[in-house]
């Protein structure tokens, strides 16, 4: 299993909410389509057919654990695949 497919099904697993790295969780949204907005330390993320917007912040080297859930909230809901 590769490291990206990997890092998708530690977001899906949701166990490991915390341990997500911020840099890790902004390429998978890049890399399923999304576009980024940067205002201050907000990384905004958009994608058509997509309603809800991701606001993601660091949280040291981490992303925040609650923006992890609301990704795999949007993965899952949309069932989205990396292109």
């Amino acid at each position: 299993m590769g490291r990206r497919t990997q890092l998708r099904q530690r977001i899906l697993d949701g166990r490991s909410d915390a341990n997500i790295r911020f840099n890790d969780l902004r390429a998978l949204l890049l890399r399923l389509g999304f576009s980024e907005r940067v205002r201050g330390s907000h990384h905004i993320f958009r994608k058509g057919g997509v309603t809800e917007r991701l606001n993601l912040q660091r949280d040291g080297s981490h992303a925040k654990p609650y923006q992890v859930r609301q990704v795999r909230q949007v993965i899952l809901k949309y069932r989205l695949e990396e292109e």
